[in-house]
């Protein structure tokens, strides 16, 4: 047994634990993977340490040794691919797998010149390259032609150099762990691409990674005299270590911001971000003398859906709520989850009363249509107030008391056709038909004379 590998173990052993560590707070399917790859490469050291061993045992250690340098790097690959559920992608990946493990067990374990070598190289490239054409009208992706380029390359390089004498094998092995790790790199780099400390230092990591396999057969060839420390080769792996941890801990830092300023239910902006986002509207519109308006929106029957459904229906409720007003408004407007069942709406020029009291239509007109819900049809309808800068007040607060005040008047007077509605059921028609006004529309616009004179 290698007890000079017991150091690189141990390294490696602590490295992991501090990223299952980080990853625990905010776990997902990515630093899942993450974690298995950093697992593969413990195990790649821990059978380093029987490399030595003689017969069997030691050309088992090396297979698992160098297969699980390869699987780690794949794992690396695949967490960075966004399309992983799709079949085709689970098609490509046992394919890459399995080429690259066969090939390796050759290597470790058939003489050199052994007629597999062949159809070996020739399906480390043809079968990833079948299913990206097999699979190409149902799906395609920039990510998925990299790979089949890598991997197309690496199958011609190695049908040129694996029978070469002497260093064929070892230049072949060197091929393989550099294109796999030269595809993390390709692949961290499409799916990070920001100017992040972490996302820079593990994109570099990556690609220290695979000129190592092309920087050491190339120092033993041109340089046979200088015999750098093996630890030396090691740094980059470190390097990834550090930047997968940095990355892990600036997506939490990122999802505490955004749960700072929005909703975690239904991923709006919450009451802070909707504040801050009506002063600015507000300053906008003082400044090039336009009009911005405020729509309260409240649901009229969530309690009830809570009380029969369950609050588990309650809550897709919200969410389909919020879905729906933002499939209405315009990317340059704000629609905020404000209170428990209350939704705000911030319209920013162009827009006029008008407008705002047509946006305000189409929303009650939307929420007055039946919901499904997890095997429940609900019908919830809602109540809407609207207020106008600068007509109906001058500051924020003012903005929103004259919009909640229009938006109670038009709840009580729904409560109120209600009770008439069902008060004359079944009797003979005394009073002239109502106005075919939508239930939920308020029935008579308040002017701003009717509200408390607006904040100077």
């Amino acid at each position: 047994m290698d007890w000079g590998k017991l150091p690189d173990v141990g390294a490696v052993a602590l490295l992991t634990c501090a990223f299952a560590s980080v990853a625990r707070r905010g776990f997902t399917a990515v630093s899942g993977l993450w974690l298995t790859g950093w697992l593969l490469i413990e195990l790649h050291f821990a059978a380093l340490m029987f490399l030595s061993s003689s017969g069997e045992l030691g050309a088992v250690a090396s297979f698992i040794a160098l297969a699980a340098l390869v699987w780690a790097g794949v794992t690396f690959m695949w967490a960075c691919v966004p399309f992983r559920s799709e079949l085709s992608s689970r098609w490509m990946i046992a394919a890459v797998i399995g080429t690259n493990t066969l090939y390796i067990g050759l290597l470790t374990f058939a003489p050199t010149g052994y007629w597999a070598f062949v159809p070996a190289a020739l399906l480390v490239g043809i079968l990833p390259f079948a299913i990206a054409l097999f699979t190409i009208r149902t799906f395609n992706h920039p990510l998925r032609w990299s790979a089949v380029s890598l991997f197309g390359g690496l199958s011609a390089f190695l049908l040129a150099v694996q029978n070469q004498p002497g260093n064929g094998p070892e230049l072949a092995l060197n091929a393989v762990f550099f294109t796999v790790y030269f595809g993390c790199g390709i692949h961290f780099w499409y799916t990070y691409r920001r100017a992040t400390t972490g996302a820079l230092i593990t994109i570099a990591g990556f690609l220290a990674w695979s000129a190592v396999f092309v920087i050491g057969p190339s120092i033993n060839a041109f340089f046979p005299a200088l015999h750098p420390e093996s630890e030396v080769w090691n740094l980059p792996k470190y390097v990834v270590a550090v930047g997968m941890i940095l990355l892990l801990l600036e997506s939490q830092i990122e999802h505490n911001k955004f749960l700072a300023l929005h909703d975690e239910l239904t991923g709006l902006p919450n009451r802070r971000l909707f504040q801050d986002r009506l002063a600015g509207a507000l300053e906008r519109a003082h400044r090039t003398g336009k009009q911005t308006a405020l729509l309260l929106v409240d649901l009229d029957r969530f309690k009830q859906v809570n009380d029969t459904a369950g609050h588990h229906v309650g809550d897709l409720l919200l969410k389909r709520v919020g879905e729906i007003f933002q499939g209405r408004i315009r990317r340059s407007d704000t629609v905020a989850r404000t209170g428990g069942d209350e939704f705000s709406v911030i319209l920013e020029d162009p827009t006029c009363r008008a407008d705002a009291e047509r946006v305000g239509h189409s929303l009650i007109q939307l929420l007055n249509e039946p919901l499904d819900l997890d095997g429940h049809t609900v019908r919830v309808g809602a109540s809407v107030g609207i207020a106008v800068y600068p007509d109906d007040a001058l500051s924020a607060e003012s903005l929103c008391i004259a919009a909640d005040r229009r938006m109670y008047s038009d709840k009580n007077a729904t409560r109120s056709d209600e009770i008439v509605e069902a008060g004359c059921a079944g009797l003979p028609e005394p009073f002239p038909p109502m106005s075919e006004t939508p239930r939920g529309i308020k029935r008579r616009r308040l002017e701003p004379s009717s509200l408390s004179s607006p904040a100077k």
